[in-house]
């Protein structure tokens, strides 16, 4: 038995069942503590940002990397997902491909703290 043939869309309905599916995925990532947390941190640091920042390439300095933390760690908890969902058994690849990801976390999250430390830096020095 083969499986159903999913027509191609186009135009509007495709973009319409593309922005479905990013809700699908904001959705399933509010399930995950690390996003929720993130996600609070940042109702309060992109306003800050805008505060912060001097000119627009500061606070989208310091609103992107907020945004690229929440970003890798959306694409975190899907690779960790397709890891469980090949089984639950542990293997090499299966760890490396989590540990790849917990890194790639990691570096976003350095990166957002040392955008946000210098901002304050050079706020604090006037």
């Amino acid at each position: 038995m083969s499986p159903p043939v999913v027509p191609k869309r186009r135009g509007v309905a495709r973009l319409w069942h593309a922005a479905g599916h990013s809700l699908d995925g904001l959705h399933a990532g509010w399930h995950e503590p690390a996003f929720r947390q993130e996600v609070l941190l940042a109702t309060a640091l992109v306003p800050t940002a805008f505060w912060l920042g001097r000119d627009w390439v500061q606070i989208a300095l310091l609103v992107g990397s907020v945004m690229l933390l929440m970003v890798v760690e959306l694409l975190n908890t899907a690779v960790e997902s397709v890891v469980d969902r090949v089984g639950p058994e542990w293997h090499a690849l299966s760890k490396r491909a989590k540990d790849l990801g917990s890194a790639a976390v990691l570096l976003s999250l350095l990166f957002a703290g040392g955008v946000w430390g210098a901002a304050l830096w050079t706020w604090w020095r006037g």
